[in-house]
């Protein structure tokens, strides 16, 4: 089979400082790999986005009355990782990986969510084992500690391995929307941006302010169809809105807020 990029131009070399001062900045080890990684799994994957709306009015009221009685503090992120796990639940065809070489899909029977964090060298992209088994309190400590450490000493190549599918959050910076780039041999990666206001109809001609959350699933569309992309984003709004989603507390949690 012939190189599809053989025929393609090559890269313009520029003078640029025939056009003025310049400063040459080499690029970071993690920048390179990350770099090279991005550019593969853009032009192999074909990428399609599906972008939605969470309602995440009533889950912010009950978030924050959670950090208000003290205990482990949740930020979105473990909520949403959580609500992911549960979706690679309920639909498996997103927990897996395509194994072209062999022509099989690698159907995964663990839930490993990665967690794309912002450093000063570059993206690195821990991964939290075994999301579907552990507690919202331990999720929210072991991403924490993960983020710093990658924020600060970097990670082992074990520690961003084995992911099934990568959440990506620019909600703290801003955004309405945008299109992350699937993380292989995952098959999908859920982008998340920042929550605003938006004006609903209500009873009787009424407006209604609700908080959206913007979320953008981009997906492999050799293993994912636009359909079930739908659905999924649709599975983890819906389980960001249902109260059972903070019921996965620790059971030591649990007891001190029922006692409070």
């Amino acid at each position: 089979m012939s190189d599809p990029f053989a025929t393609l131009p090559p890269w313009p070399q520029v003078d640029f400082a025939a056009y003025g001062e310049i400063e040459p900045k080499k690029l970071s080890r993690i920048q390179k790999l990350v770099g090279g990684f991005l550019a593969r799994n853009w032009v192999t994957i074909p990428h399609v986005t599906h972008h939605d709306d969470a309602d995440i009015t009533d889950f912010e009221t009950r978030r924050k009355a959670h950090n208000e009685a003290g205990g482990t503090k949740l930020t979105l992120v473990p909520l949403i990782v959580k609500a992911m796990a549960d979706a690679l639940a309920a639909m498996p065809q997103f927990n897996a990986s395509l194994d072209i070489a062999n022509g099989v899909l690698v159907m995964k029977r663990y839930v490993h969510v990665g967690v794309a964090v912002d450093t000063p060298g570059g993206l690195l992209v821990p991964v939290i084992r075994d999301c579907d088994a552990k507690s919202l309190d331990i999720l929210a400590i072991e991403i924490a500690a993960l983020s710093d450490k990658a924020r600060t000493k970097g990670l082992s190549a074990n520690e961003m391995e084995g992911g099934c599918i990568t959440l990506t959050s620019l909600g703290h910076i801003g955004g309405t929307a945008f299109t992350p780039i699937v993380n292989a041999p995952e098959v999908a990666i859920l982008g998340v941006a920042r929550a605003r206001p938006v004006a609903v109809p209500g009873p009787d001609d009424a407006v209604l302010w609700r908080q959206m959350l913007p979320l953008s699933l981009s997906y492999d569309h050799r293993v994912i169809n636009g359909a079930d992309a739908a659905r999924f984003v649709r599975f983890v709004a819906d389980r960001l809105a249902d109260p059972a989603l903070f019921d996965q507390l620790s059971s030591d949690r649990r007891a001190a807020e029922t006692k409070g």
